[in-house]
């Protein structure tokens, strides 16, 4: 059952996104959201086993602000299925277009190399939609996580899936994997999907999270939502009841950025004790852990999130 919480600030509705107004992407980015570049050698060593093995990273793909943090600490997050994806949602920096073919057979083992290589024990694996694919790609990921269970025993493996298009065989063949943690993000909120998340429908993603659940009681789920392109308190909180009405353990909430001028506009700049507040209220919803903050992603600091999920 779901259970109303109150608003803690203003409420008014915030107006639909303009292509033509840059509302607070035009400005500079305020004090919070500027970040220090991290470029030392376990960086340097991780790109360079990245590029050796031909793979793609997320982080890097999509520009992530936390990258230098992350790849100082040694920890990536994998993207597979090639760095074309078969939609182009108004948010991603990711390349939209048709892939130049298909799925390479033998990503699965050179994930798990670069995992051995780097010494990772968390692993996160994300990939671009294919929708041009039978079953989404949905093989290819259940391979990555046997093969890097294989190559390093005890490695615990989160995966960041698309919605396969409502193929819930595919579903079933990642979850058949037994990963540690099925991530699937609603990214906003439903009146704003058209605009934000092309190709996508809030109804299959949220049931997905639900279907996860019944298919494999075991496994924590996680979702994750950016802020900033428009939306209403009233709009993230009934967002995020609906999303914790799905048993779902881990929410994260974050600062949309615009990767570039030709993306959707920044409409607002979230404050931090915003994100506290998201943080406090997505607690009481039942959510067992929640992330939220301007530079948070969908994969920053995921080890400890698993962790938290299954205290």
């Amino acid at each position: 059952m779901s259970t109303h919480f109150p608003i803690l600030a203003n409420t008014s509705t915030a107006p639909a996104i303009s292509p033509n107004d840059m509302g607070a992407g035009s400005h500079p980015r305020p004090p919070w959201l500027r970040v220090k570049f991290f470029g030392g050698p376990n960086y340097q060593e991780l790109k360079r086993i990245m590029r050796t093995l031909d793979l793609h990273t997320v982080c890097e793909s999509a520009r992530c602000p936390n990258m230098g943090e992350c790849w100082e600490h040694r920890t990536a997050t994998f993207m597979i299925l090639g760095n074309i994806c078969t939609r182009a949602c108004g948010f991603c920096a990711v390349p939209s277009g048709k892939p130049l073919g298909p799925p390479a057979e033998d990503e699965p083992e050179r994930v798990a190399e670069a995992v051995e290589r780097m010494g990772l024990r968390y692993a996160v694996v994300t990939s671009v939609n294919r929708d041009d694919q039978p079953d989404g790609g949905a093989a290819i990921f259940a391979r990555t996580i046997t093969e890097i269970r294989r190559r390093v025993p005890g490695c615990r493996v989160e995966v960041l899936i698309p919605d396969f298009r409502g193929d819930w065989a595919a579903l079933q063949t990642v979850l058949a994997a037994n990963p540690d943690v099925l991530n699937h993000n609603m990214e906003t909120v439903p009146r704003l999907y058209r605009q934000v998340r092309k190709g996508a429908e809030w109804e299959r993603s949220l049931e997905l999270l639900h279907r996860a659940r019944e298919m494999a009681a075991e496994t924590p789920t996680k979702t994750g939502m950016m802020l900033g392109l428009g939306e209403s308190r009233e709009e993230v909180l009934a967002a995020m009841e609906e999303i914790a009405a799905q048993d779902t353990h881990i929410l994260t909430i974050g600062q949309y950025m615009q990767p570039t001028h030709e993306h959707l506009p920044i409409v607002r700049y979230v404050p931090p004790a915003e994100f506290a507040e998201y943080k406090f209220l997505g607690e009481r919803m039942g959510f067992r852990h929640v992330e939220a903050g301007p530079l948070v992603r969908s994969s920053y600091h995921a080890f400890e999130q698993e962790e938290a999920a299954r205290a």
